[in-house]
C-alpha cells in the first residue's frame, strides 16, 4: 500500500510530523504536492473528492480513507507502522501526548503571528515580541519540562519504547533549536532526556537517511518554526 500525503510545498510545517513517521517506518508514500503542485490539494479542500472533507492540510489518503489533523493521522498510522504499542491504553496515551505537542506547536506559531495568520510578521512585530518573551520565559519551560518528566517515566521514550511520539518530540526540538537557539541553549541543562532522545532518533537508519536526503527541506521563515533573532531575546536570556 502506498500512502498519499498532501501538504504545501516549500515548507516542513505540520506535514513533517507525518513524514517522519513514514520515513522512519520505511513506508511507501507519495508527497503529492511535491509531484503535482499545491493545486492537487484543492479538490479535497473544496469537497470535490469522495470521503471526509479536510479543513486544512496535512491530510493522508490511503485507500478510501481521507485522514486529516496530525494527531489523528498518527493515531491511525501508529498501529500500521508499528509506531505505537498495541494496547488501547498506550494508543490513547500516545494520542494525548501528540495533542499536547500540537498545543505547543500552535503556541510557537502564534509567537511570530500573534494577531493574524494572514498578516505579515512585520505588521505585528511588537505584539510578537511580547508573545515570544512569554513563550521563552513561561511556556517552553512548562511544556518541555512536562515532556522531560514523561521521558523519565518511560525509560527515555515517551511510551517506554520507540513510537511516533518520540519522532514528533525530535521534530519539536529541532524546530525550536532553529527558531529559538538562545532560549533552547539556556534550557538545555534542564532537558537531558529530550536531548538524548533527539540524538537517538537522528541516529535511526530511516531518519538518518531522510535527514541526509533532499526530501528533508530546510527550516525557513515561511513555516511554523521561524527564526527571527529579535524574538529569541538577548544573549544569556
Amino acid at each position: 500500500m502506498t500512502y498519499r500525503l498532501y501538504y504545501w510545498t516549500g515548507i516542513q510545517g505540520r506535514g513533517e510530523f507525518v513524514r517522519l513517521a513514514l520515513e522512519d517506518a520505511g513506508a511507501a508514500y507519495v508527497d503529492v504536492a511535491r509531484v503535482d503542485g499545491d493545486a492537487a490539494l484543492q479538490p479535497f479542500l473544496d469537497g470535490e473528492r469522495d470521503g471526509p472533507r479536510p479543513f486544512a492540510p496535512p491530510f493522508l489518503v490511503t485507500g478510501t480513507r481521507v485522514i486529516a489533523q496530525v494527531a489523528n493521522i498518527l493515531h491511525a498510522l501508529g498501529p500500521e507502522l508499528d509506531l505505537v504499542p498495541a494496547d488501547e491504553a498506550a494508543r490513547l496515551q500516545a494520542l494525548q501526548l501528540q495533542l499536547t505537542i500540537a498545543d505547543l506547536v500552535t503556541e510557537i506559531h502564534d509567537s511570530h503571528h500573534p494577531i493574524a495568520s494572514a498578516e505579515y510578521y512585520e505588521a505585528q512585530q511588537d505584539a510578537a515580541a511580547r508573545r515570544a518573551a512569554d513563550l521563552r520565559a513561561q511556556r517552553l519551560p512548562k511544556f518541555l519540562g512536562y515532556f522531560e518528566d514523561v521521558l523519565a517515566t518511560g525509560a527515555g521514550h515517551a511510551l517506554g519504547r520507540h513510537s511516533y511520539v518520540d519522532l514528533s518530540l525530535f521534530q519539536l526540538i529541532r524546530g525550536l533549536d532553529y527558531a529559538y537557539p538562545r532560549a533552547m541553549a539556556a534550557l538545555a541543562p534542564r532537558l537531558p532526556r529530550l536531548r538524548a532522545l533527539e540524538r537517538r532518533v537522528a541516529d535511526r537508519p530511516g531518519i538518518g537517511a531522510y535527514l541526509d536526503s533532499d526530501r528533508r527541506l530546510a527550516f525557513n521563515t515561511q513555516g511554523i518554526f521561524r527564526h527571527y533573532p529579535e524574538l529569541d531575546g538577548p544573549a544569556g536570556d
